[in-house]
């Protein structure tokens, strides 16, 4: 079964250098030892779950993912070279990933998440496949959710999660605050995750015009026919929008701390 995941290098587009960046995000540079480095989409990491093959929809920066992979033995390895008219090197501690099929697809740089997943159809075997996007980390029980979506025969099915709420809520009456609510740890309305099973159906909703989304228009249709249901994650969920996601999400990594670390 094929993960896609679309949007792979829209993270890139936020903060600075990529070649500073680890967890897909900016890292400080001073010297010290450091974390071994993994773009985002790395982490959306499926081997435990006995998924090896992906497809990354490449946009904006596309040649810097290209470019990591097309070096991933040298990057995650320690080697050994000769240098010469033609190079020997010997690769050490060589990474765990063994049988990785990583179809990277330039599908450019303007186009909506739709037209994106369209665009890939060709590179997707079967009936079924999932779908994420770039910046968004979990600890989706990933067998579950498929067996879920398997077991009620529909189109599509998205994760829905709570998010933690960032600010506290005001009950007001007039101006008047009736209640003040602190943040909650987790909010009451489910959202989407953006970790989705999807049969090949749903390539019938979309087409290759860079501006056909996928949540406005296909996703509104395919619910509004009733083939849309909802696995209800209450378990980590972050994104990486802005420069506080960044550093959240690398001070777990770098305290040992992350939830979704499957390696």
């Amino acid at each position: 079964m094929n993960e896609v995941a679309c949007e792979g290098c829209h993270s890139l587009r936020r903060y600075g250098d990529p070649s500073q960046r680890r967890n897909g995000v900016q890292t400080k540079t001073d010297g010290q030892h450091r974390s071994p480095t993994y773009p985002l989409a790395h982490h959306e990491d499926l081997r435990p779950f006995g998924f090896n093959e992906f497809i990354l929809c490449l946009g904006y920066k596309g040649e810097i993912i290209k470019d990591y992979f097309l070096n991933y033995e040298a990057l995650n390895s320690d080697f050994t070279i000769k240098l010469g008219r033609s190079r020997d090197i010997t690769l050490h501690k060589c990474h765990q990933e063994k049988d990785w099929q990583v179809t990277l697809a330039d599908t450019g740089e303007s186009a909506l998440k739709g037209a994106r997943l369209k665009r890939v159809e060709k590179y997707i075997d079967g009936d079924m496949f999932m779908m994420t996007y770039g910046d968004g980390i979990a600890n989706v029980d990933i067998k579950r959710l498929l067996a879920f979506h398997q077991a009620h025969g529909r189109l599509a099915t998205v994760t829905g999660v709570n998010p933690t709420s960032r600010f506290g809520e005001l009950k007001v009456k007039g101006d008047r605050v009736d209640k003040f609510v602190e943040k909650e740890e987790f909010g009451r309305a489910f959202v989407s995750g953006g970790f989705f099973v999807f049969n090949r159906g749903i390539f019938d909703y979309l087409d290759e015009d860079n501006g056909c989304d996928l949540e406005i228009g296909p996703l509104e249709k395919i619910a509004a026919a009733g083939e849309l249901t909802v696995y209800k994650h209450k378990g980590f969920w972050a994104c990486m929008d802005t420069m506080r996601d960044v550093d959240y999400l690398n001070g777990l990594w770098d305290t040992g701390d992350a939830p979704w670390r499957a390696w």
